[in-house]
C-alpha cells in the first residue's frame, strides 16, 4: 500500500499533502506537529473523523480515494474503475475502516507504523546478540560453530556407544582431574614427609650431644630446624588433604565414595570398557576446545542460537559493509553505530511488509528516528532509506536543518520528494 495524497480540513480551509511513491520528506516540523501529522495518517486509514481524505494504491496496483466530507456520507472509490466500492471496506458499524481488512486497530496500526528515536533506542537483548556476532569476521565465526556442533554431536554419539550421557563424560573428566591431582599432591607429600622426619630426627639427636659440648643455646637452632621441618611437613599434608577433598567432591557427583568404587560401579553400567572410557574423555576434552574457541569469539552467546539465527546475523554483517564507504573518516568507530540503527531501521521496515493477519504492506512513519545519532552517522543512515524506498513507501518527517538540504539536493534526481512549509498551501475548503 502506498499514499498518494493526504488532505486535512479544518474549518473553511483545507491542507494536501502529495506523496512521492518512495520516500518523502516531510521537513521543518516540529514535534507536536509530527504527532498531529502523523495521527491523521493513520487515523485516515482507520474509522476516521469527517473532513480526512486519502487517496492511496494498494498492493495489487489498484488506486482508491477515501472521502470523508462533512455533512455527507463517507464513500471508497475505485478510482481506475469510476465506482463506489465503500461497502467492500466498512466495518460492522457501516463505518470506513481500511485497518479492519488487515485485521488491526487505529492503536496497533500507530504503534508499528510510527518509528522514532525512542524506538530506535531501545535495543533489545536478542538484537545486541546479532549486531555482537555481526561485527566478527564471519568465516572465523562460523567456523567455530561448526566445530563445536560437530564435537556436541560426537560427545552425544561416544556418550550414547557407552550407555552413558553428555553430563558423565564431564562428570568422568571431572573425577580423573581431581585422582590425578590427589595423587600428585600423594606423591609429593610422601617425599616431604620423609625428608622433614629425618631432619627433624637428626636434629633431635644432635640436640643431647650439642647442648652436653656446647650449652643450652646450642640447642635453639637445631629445635628451629625440627620446627621447621614440621611446619613444611604439614603444609604439603594439607595440600593433599585439600586434593582428597576435592576428589571426594566429584565422587559424590557422580554418586560413589571412593575412586575404586566408582569405577567398579560404573565399569559395566556406564563405560562397558576401558577403550570406550578413553573415547569419551577425548571427546569431551575436544568439546572443551571447541567450546573455549567459540567463546572467545561469541562470549556467551549460545551456539544453537546463533545457527539458528544465522542468516540475520550475515545479513546485519553484510549491512555493516554496506554502510561503512558512507561513514565519516574522522569516527570509523561509528560503524558499531550505524548498523545497529540500520538494522533496527530494516528490521520495521520488513515487519510493516507483512502486518497483521492478513500480510498487507503499510508505508513507514519515520518520526526523526535519528536524532539522538552522531553527526557521522546520518549520511549513511539516510542513503540506507533511500535504498529501502525502493521497496516499500517511507515518510520521514523531521525538524532537522541537515536533513532538509540533504532532501532538497536528493529531491533533484527525483529518488525522493521533499514537503517544506513554504510549500504547504492551505486552500479553501470546497
Amino acid at each position: 500500500m502506498q499514499f498518494e495524497r493526504l488532505v486535512i480540513e479544518s474549518g473553511a480551509s483545507s491542507v494536501s499533502f502529495d506523496l512521492h511513491p518512495r520516500l518523502t520528506v516531510i521537513a521543518g516540523m516540529s514535534q507536536m506537529e509530527r504527532d498531529g501529522l502523523i495521527n491523521e495518517f493513520v487515523g485516515a486509514l482507520g474509522n476516521s473523523r469527517s473532513g480526512i481524505h486519502l487517496e492511496l494504491v494498494a498492493g495489487n496496483g489498484n488506486r482508491f480515494a477515501v472521502f470523508r466530507p462533512s455533512g455527507a456520507p463517507h464513500r471508497v472509490i475505485d478510482v481506475d474503475h469510476r465506482t463506489d466500492v465503500t461497502q467492500q471496506f466498512s466495518d460492522a458499524t457501516g463505518s470506513i475502516d481500511l485497518l479492519s481488512r488487515a485485521g488491526l486497530d487505529v492503536r496497533t496500526a500507530r504503534k508499528v507504523m510510527r518509528f522514532g528515536s525512542q524506538d530506535l533506542a531501545e535495543t533489545t537483548e536478542r538484537g545486541a546478540y546479532i549486531q555482537q556476532l555481526a561485527r566478527i569476521e564471519q568465516n572465523e565465526l562460523w567456523s567455530a560453530a561448526e566445530a563445536l556442533v560437530i564435537a556436541d554431536r560426537r560427545m552425544e554419539e561416544e556418550a550414547d556407544a557407552v550407555g552413558s550421557s553428555v553430563e558423565d563424560a564431564e562428570v568422568i573428566e571431572r573425577i580423573e582431574q581431581r585422582h590425578e591431582q590427589f595423587e600428585r599432591t600423594q606423591v609429593d607429600n610422601e617425599k616431604v614427609r620423609r625428608m622433614t622426619f629425618l631432619a627433624a630426627g637428626f636434629a633431635a639427636l644432635l640436640a643431647v650431644p650439642a647442648a652436653a659440648l656446647i650449652g643450652t643455646f646450642a640447642v635453639i637452632p637445631l629445635g628451629l630446624v625440627a620446627l621447621a621441618a614440621v611446619a613444611v611437613s604439614i603444609v604439603y599434608w594439607q595440600r593433599m588433604e585439600k586434593a582428597r577433598s576435592a576428589e571426594e567432591a566429584a565422587l559424590a557427583d557422580a554418586g560413589a565414595q571412593s575412586y575404586l568404587g566408582f569405577h567398579l560401579q560404573r565399569v559395566n553400567s556406564l563405560l562397558g570398557s576401558d577403550q570406550g572410557r578413553q573415547r569419551l574423555i577425548r571427546a569431551a576434552e575436544e568439546h572443551r576446545q571447541a567450546a573455549q574457541r567459540w567463546h572467545a569469539l561469541a562470549g556467551e552467546v549460545d551456539v544453537n542460537w546463533a545457527v539458528a539465527n544465522r542468516a540475520e546475523i550475515t545479513g546485519a554483517a553484510r549491512l555493516r559493509a554496506d554502510v561503512q564507504p558512507f561513514l565519516t573518516p574522522e569516527d570509523p568507530s561509528s560503524g558499531d553505530q550505524t548498523a545497529a540503527a540500520a538494522h533496527a531501521v530494516l528490521g520495521r521496515l520488513e515487519q510493516l511488509r507483512s502486518l497483521g493477519p492478513g500480510w498487507e504492506s503499510f508505508p513507514a512513519l519515520l518520526d526523526e528516528p535519528f536524532q539522538g545519532l552522531d553527526a557521522g552517522t546520518l549520511p549513511a543512515m539516510l542513503e540506507l532509506l533511500v535504498r529501502s524506498s525502493e521497496h516499500q513507501q517511507i515518510i520521514l518527517l523531521s525538524e532537522s536543518a541537515t536533513v532538509s538540504e540533504w532532501a532538497r539536493v536528493e529531491a533533484m534526481t527525483g529518488a525522493i520528494g521533499v514537503i517544506e512549509p513554504s510549500a504547504i498551501v492551505v486552500q479553501p475548503s470546497i
